[in-house]
């Protein structure tokens, strides 16, 4: 018998219909003797609903009362769900986040996990009940409702799975796994067996929807097995996501990720003088924008340099204009701006002990005549910053240069 923890989204809850779907996928693993968990989202388009609601009666309404509205969500799902449960003859109970005790601190609308109470789940299941709790909620220590912000579902089924010592930890969504690019682009992407943590959590970084970050850190942390299916088909194998030691053979690279929401701000013609990096980046860190890649290149004029940096889309414009602030407290000759530029990354923990990967990568975008404006690395992962004209062209070269087409 093996405890296994399984999430579903809400696109896989969105109408009665799915909900009796899923509920047959998990009378299938409880009928093979298997016990099981099962965190749930709320329907899909709920929670833009209720947040709609809520902005009829006020612009910013406070985030506690947004917390007590947007996990009624959740609470309805897990009610239909383990009725539809109980209809096909397998006994289940639907408790709330709040009800198993899962503890957060008291940040709401972007809680994280402290603790969880598994002993009423426990007791459950001893009971041979499946039983059905709301993700992307808690309460805090003096028990307010919280809510775990985006991807919050994924992470409340990591920690269940982490509390509880289950099996495996199963992610549905609408997708069948994770694949070696978005097959959108590379119809030849191929989907993966198995991949890292690691691997897992630069391609989340990276562009890759497949998972929120947050549930990957989660599962690293406390080694959960994780497994990404497809809630749209009959016995998925999915892709597995697991500690690099349990990976017999690794690949030098596992897969190409994009990511089309990058930006690009510059700053030309900067004194050359220490310091130069902080007086640009402070006042851009203290608007919470974050800062992706960076270049620095020295300038045609002596004594000046040119500072560049990647920020997310939605920072470009506020980028711009702090930036314009900078260059008259500097002296600096001009702002250039560009928010038409894609980050196309490569991925895999082989490539620390294979050389020239780099070397490789460059010379495919050349030999395409792809001009490459930054690149970032790491240990696992090279990321090179384009035009997004040529994002499909990139993605599908490496991807043949580097075979991923094959197992």
């Amino acid at each position: 018998m093996a405890l296994i923890v399984q999430k579903f989204g809400g696109t896989s809850v969105a109408s009665v219909q799915r909900i009796q779907a899923v509920a047959k996928k998990i009378k299938s693993f409880k009928d093979a003797g298997n016990q099981l968990v099962v965190s749930v989202s709320a329907m899909s388009g709920e929670t833009n609903r209720l947040t709609a609601l809520a902005q009829e009666l006020q612009d910013r309404p406070s985030l506690r009362e947004m917390d007590v509205l947007l996990t009624t969500g959740e609470q309805v799902t897990i009610s239909l769900l383990s009725m539809a449960l109980q209809q096909l003859g397998c006994d289940a109970i639907s408790y709330t986040g709040s009800q198993v005790r899962i503890t957060t601190d008291s940040a709401h609308g972007k809680a994280r996990i402290k603790s969880i109470d598994s002993s009423l789940i426990v007791e459950s299941l001893k009971q041979d009940k499946v039983v059905v709790i709301a993700g992307f909620q808690g309460m805090d220590e003096s028990g307010q409702i919280t809510t775990l912000g985006r991807g919050g579902s994924d992470t409340t089924a990591v920690a269940l799975a982490a509390a509880l010592q289950a099996d495996e930890c199963q992610i549905y969504t609408d997708v069948d796994g994770v694949y070696t690019a978005d097959p959108r682009i590379e119809p030849k992407a191929r989907k993966m067996h198995n991949i890292s943590y690691e691997e897992m959590l630069e391609m989340a970084s990276l562009g890759s929807k497949v998972l929120q970050i947050r549930a990957v850190e989660f599962a690293s942390k406390y080694n959960v097995s994780l497994r990404v299916l497809s809630s749209m088909i009959d016995n998925p194998v999915g892709t597995l996501i697991t500690s690099e030691d349990k990976i017999m053979e690794e690949a030098v690279i596992s897969g190409i990720a994009h990511n089309k929401d990058e930006a690009k701000v510059s700053l030309i013609g900067v004194p050359d003088i220490p310091g130069v990096a902080y007086k640009i980046l402070k006042p851009i860190s203290q608007k919470n924008i974050e800062v992706d890649m960076i270049l620095q290149s020295v300038s045609a004029r002596e004594g000046l340099t040119n500072f560049a940096f990647t920020v997310h889309r939605d920072d470009f414009e506020e980028s711009k204009s702090i930036l314009e602030q900078v260059r008259s407290d500097l002296g600096a000759m001009s702002v250039q701006a560009d928010d038409k530029i894609v980050k196309v990354s490569l991925v895999g923990i082989g490539m620390r002990s294979h050389a020239g990967i780099a070397t490789k990568m460059f010379e495919v975008l050349h030999r395409e005549n792809v001009n490459i404006q930054m690149i970032s690395t790491s240990e696992i992962k090279i990321s090179v910053a384009i035009d997004e004209k040529y994002l499909e062209l990139a993605v599908r070269s490496l991807h043949a240069a580097f075979e991923l087409d094959k197992e």
